[in-house]
């Protein structure tokens, strides 16, 4: 479905190919991190599914974001995660504007998830974006991280905090991509690339008609 929407839209879908990625797009279900290869395994009841799409258009620029969604019956510790995992994303991006430190962005992520009882994964960062998927700055989500550099007006680059109900730490199967929590517990994550603006930022991928991140359980609630 991903991969005949990016066609009909005049994109590629900037995984397929990457590195060997064999698909075109990423689905991490449940305890998967990150980078999850789509299979046969069927989407269950209370699952979290997180998809992560990036699209090169015709342009010559790549955009990339993904979200988190509740699937059927979902327990109070999932919806808790997936909504932490969303608030981290819009408290973070209400930073972004001139003047802002990178590295700044890892206290505000480390407080919220921390307040609600997750753990920041500290082995994926957000990245610059443009013509190439992934190049600097580095955007690291954690507290204390060493990321250089200042934000300034035209800078490009995405934001993806990947929250964990457990341990920070994970794990990679051996297909080289499939990035799994360490203690086996559900991750969830939110993502968006931004343009840091005169003002503050605009949402390069933000939804139709929604400039500033809000929380409506209703779009990221699936029926099963």
């Amino acid at each position: 479905i991903v991969h005949e929407a990016c066609i009909e839209r005049d994109c590629y879908p900037s995984p397929l190919n990457y590195y060997n990625y064999p698909k075109s797009v990423c689905t991490s279900v449940n305890e998967v991190i990150c980078h999850g290869i789509p299979d046969y395994r069927e989407i269950q009841d209370g699952d979290t599914v997180n998809i992560d799409v990036t699209t090169f258009n015709s342009g010559g620029y790549h955009g990339d974001l993904n979200e988190t969604f509740l699937v059927g019956n979902v327990d109070d510790d999932g919806k808790k995660l997936v909504k932490t995992a969303f608030e981290c994303l819009q408290k973070s991006l209400a930073m972004v504007k001139p003047g802002t430190l990178y590295r700044d962005l890892g206290t505000t992520i480390h407080k919220t998830a921390t307040k609600n009882g997750c753990a920041v994964n500290r082995t994926y960062c957000g990245h610059g974006i443009g013509s190439l998927f992934h190049t600097a700055p580095n955007v690291p989500h954690y507290h204390k991280n060493k990321a250089k550099g200042i934000m300034k007006v035209g800078h490009v680059f995405t934001v993806e905090p990947m929250i964990n109900l457990g341990v920070p730490s994970d794990i990679t199967w051996g297909d080289n991509w499939t990035a799994v929590t360490r203690d086996g517990k559900r991750s969830a994550q939110f993502e968006h690339t931004v343009l840091v603006t005169e003002t503050g930022c605009e949402i390069l991928t933000a939804r139709e008609n929604e400039p500033v991140m809000c929380w409506n359980p209703d779009l990221n609630t699936r029926g099963c």
